[in-house]
């Protein structure tokens, strides 16, 4: 049974940063894509950033330079490291794994997801 469980969420000033981490179960992590998507309140849901098997990774151009996705394969954890936080990123932020794609990530809707972490930042 694959599981994806999120921490490292909760409020921040505007500028500061969090790191968010995901920890997989059930599946071969280091071997397939991997993603951070979030949502906010009556905005649709956003794909932020995603790895694929050999470390490939692509971002939103709304976080470009400011967010970093990575993975640890050996501890099966995915991060995402939020520098320069805005008011704009608040949200409730998933993982998400699709266990049959290995490449060609941003392109991919995965198939697992995790419960998500709040993310909030003020002004």
């Amino acid at each position: 049974q694959v599981q994806l469980v999120e921490s490292g969420g909760g409020s921040v000033q505007a500028g500061g940063s969090l790191r968010l981490s995901c920890e997989g179960s059930g599946f071969t992590f280091g071997t397939v894509c991997m993603y951070w998507f979030r949502q906010s309140p009556g905005k649709e849901r956003e794909k932020v950033a995603s790895i694929d098997m050999d470390g490939m990774t692509v971002n939103s151009d709304s976080v470009k330079g400011r967010f970093t996705i990575s993975r640890e394969s050996t501890k099966n954890n995915l991060y995402l490291q939020m520098n320069k936080l805005e008011r704009d990123d608040t949200g409730m932020y998933y993982c998400a794994a699709a266990a049959s794609r290995r490449r060609g990530c941003w392109s991919f809707t995965p198939e697992y997801w995790g419960q998500g972490t709040q993310v909030t930042v003020s002004s």
